[in-house]
C-alpha cells in the first residue's frame, strides 16, 4: 500500500472519529462528557459548554474533510499539525483539572500524536511535489540545442 493510501486512510478515520465524537457531545452531552476525563462536569446552564466542544469538533473535521475531499494534500497536512493542538489543549485541560491521566494521555494525547504523525507523513509525501523546481518543457530544450546560434556581424 503507497504512502499516499495510508495517509488517505488515516485522514479519513481522523475525520470520521472528530465528527462522531463532536456529534456525541452534541445531541447528548451528559451521556458523552463522563468519558473526556474531567472529575466534574458543569450542571444546570453550564452544560451548554459541552455543546460548544462538540460543535467545535464538527468544524475542526469538516475542515480536514474539505481538504481531503479537494485534494489540497499539502493543506491537510499543515491543517492536521495545527488542529493536533485542539487535542492537546484537551489532554492539558484533563491533566490541570485533576482529570483522568489515562484518558488524558490514552485519549486525547495518542489522538493528537497520531494527529501530528499524520500531518508530518502528509507533509512528507507532499514534500517532493512541492519542492520540485521548474524546468523548461522538453521541446524548448530541443530546440535550444538543435537550433544554430548565428552571430551577426556587421559588414
Amino acid at each position: 500500500m503507497s504512502l499516499k493510501k495510508i495517509n488517505t486512510v488515516l485522514a479519513a478515520a481522523f475525520i470520521l472519529f472528530i465528527v462522531w465524537f463532536g456529534l456525541e457531545f452534541i445531541l447528548s452531552p451528559e451521556t458523552t462528557a463522563p468519558g473526556f476525563g474531567l472529575p466534574s462536569w458543569p450542571s444546570g446552564d453550564g452544560g451548554g459548554f459541552l455543546v460548544i466542544k462538540g460543535i467545535r469538533d464538527v468544524v475542526l473535521a469538516l475542515v480536514l474533510g474539505i481538504l481531503l475531499v479537494t485534494g489540497h494534500r499539502r493543506a491537510l497536512g499543515w491543517v492536521l499539525l495545527v488542529e493536533a493542538l485542539a487535542a492537546y489543549g484537551d489532554m492539558a485541560t484533563v491533566l490541570a483539572h485533576r482529570g483522568s491521566v489515562a484518558t488524558a494521555l490514552g485519549v486525547h494525547g495518542l489522538t493528537a500524536t497520531l494527529m501530528v504523525v499524520n500531518g508530518l507523513l502528509i507533509m512528507r509525501e507532499t514534500r517532493k511535489v512541492a519542492a520540485a523546481p521548474a524546468t523548461p518543457a522538453p521541446h524548448l530544450l530541443n530546440n535550444a540545442l538543435t537550433t544554430p546560434h548565428r552571430e551577426h556581424r556587421s559588414p
